[in-house]
C-alpha cells in the first residue's frame, strides 16, 4: 500500500519505521523535523495524504486531531482510509469519522496500548471502531504494527475501549501503591506482600506485570528510579478523557474521578511530572493518612 503517516514522534515513528521495513511505501509528516529511516518526508499533512490508499494519524488530542482531519480529508483519494491511532475523545473520533464518512472516505479510530517498546517491536494492541470493511482494510497495517487488534464496534468504539482499559489501570494502580505504603507501615516485608497477592484474589497486572515496588516482581520502571515506561502525565491524560465520556454518557465513575483527581495532584502539584506513573508508590509512603 502507498500510506500517508502523520504524527512521527516517539511513537508515531517507529511505527511508520515497521510499515516500511515490511515493503509498504510510507510518507510521513511532523511539524518537528524527523529522520525515519525507510520513511519519505513530506512538506505538509495535505501532501502526505495525497494518493494515498490509507493514512494513519497519531497525535496528541482530540482538537489537533480535527485540525490534521481538516487538512487531510480534502486531499484524500475517495474510498481511501483514515486511520486514527491516538488517543482522543469519543466525541472527536465520531465527529472525525462523521467527516471521512461524509467525503466517501473509511474511517478507524484505533488506538493502542503498548507503550514506545511497543511501538518499536511491532508488538503494539490496537482496539478498532469502524465498519467491518474498513477495519479489514486497516487489519493487515496492525499486524505489522502490532501482535494483536480487536474491532470493537462502530466509530468511537476503539476510544471507548482504550479510555475504559486505562480508568482500570489508573484505579488499580493506586490501590496497589496504596497497598504496598500500607504494608510498610505494618511492617510486612515488600516480597512477602507480592508472593501473596501476586497468587491470590488481589492479583492485578499492576502488581503482576509492572510492580512499582522496586526489586520485586519482574522488571519494572520502578527498578529504574521511576523512569516512565507510562508517563504519569499520560495516565492523567487517559484518565480526564475518561471523565469527559463519563458526563458525555452520563455514567457514575466515583473510583474513575478519584483517581483522575489524584494524578492530577501527583503531576500538577508534586513531583509527578516526566515520573512513571507508578511512582505514586513513594507518593503514597511519604505521606500520612489525611
Amino acid at each position: 500500500m502507498k500510506i500517508g503517516f502523520i504524527g512521527l514522534g516517539n511513537m508515531g515513528g517507529p511505527m511508520a519505521a515497521n510499515l516500511a521495513k515490511a515493503g509498504h511505501e510510507v510518507i510521513g509528516f511532523d511539524r518537528v523535523q524527523v529522520s525515519i529511516e525507510g520513511v519519505a518526508l513530506a512538506g505538509s499533512g495535505a501532501e502526505a495524504a495525497a494518493g494515498a490508499d490509507v493514512v494513519i494519524t497519531m497525535l496528541p488530542n482530540g482538537e489537533i486531531l480535527r485540525a490534521v482531519a481538516d487538512e487531510v480529508v480534502p486531499a484524500m483519494a475517495a474510498g481511501a482510509t483514515l486511520v486514527d491511532c491516538s488517543t482522543v475523545d469519543v466525541d472527536s473520533a465520531r465527529a472525525v469519522a462523521d467527516q471521512a464518512n461524509s467525503a466517501g472516505l473509511r474511517f478507524v479510530d484505533a488506538p493502542v496500548s503498548g507503550g514506545i517498546g511497543g511501538a518499536s517491536a511491532g508488538t503494539l494492541t490496537f482496539m478498532a471502531g469502524g465498519t467491518t470493511d474498513a477495519f479489514a482494510t486497516a487489519e493487515p497495517l496492525f499486524t505489522i504494527m502490532g501482535q494483536k487488534a480487536v474491532h470493537c464496534g462502530d466509530a468511537g468504539a476503539g476510544q471507548a475501549a482504550k479510555i475504559c482499559n486505562n480508568m482500570i489501570l489508573g484505579v488499580t494502580m493506586i490501590g496497589t501503591c496504596e497497598a504496598f505504603a500500607l504494608a510498610d507501615k505494618l511492617g510486612l516485608d515488600r516480597q512477602k506482600m507480592f508472593d501473596v497477592v501476586s497468587t491470590s484474589s488481589g492479583y492485578s497486572w499492576t502488581m503482576n506485570a509492572y510492580c512499582p515496588a522496586p526489586g520485586v516482581g519482574p522488571q519494572s520502571p520502578a527498578d529504574n528510579d521511576y523512569r516512565p515506561g507510562f508517563a504519569a502525565e499520560l495516565m492523567l491524560k487517559d484518565l480526564r478523557l475518561s471523565q469527559q465520556a463519563a458526563t458525555s454518557a452520563d455514567a457514575d465513575t466515583p473510583m474513575g474521578q478519584l483517581a483522575e483527581a489524584l494524578y492530577a495532584r501527583f503531576v500538577e502539584d508534586e513531583d509527578g511530572q516526566g515520573k512513571d506513573f507508578s511512582a505514586m508508590l513513594p507518593r503514597f509512603v511519604s505521606r500520612r493518612r489525611g
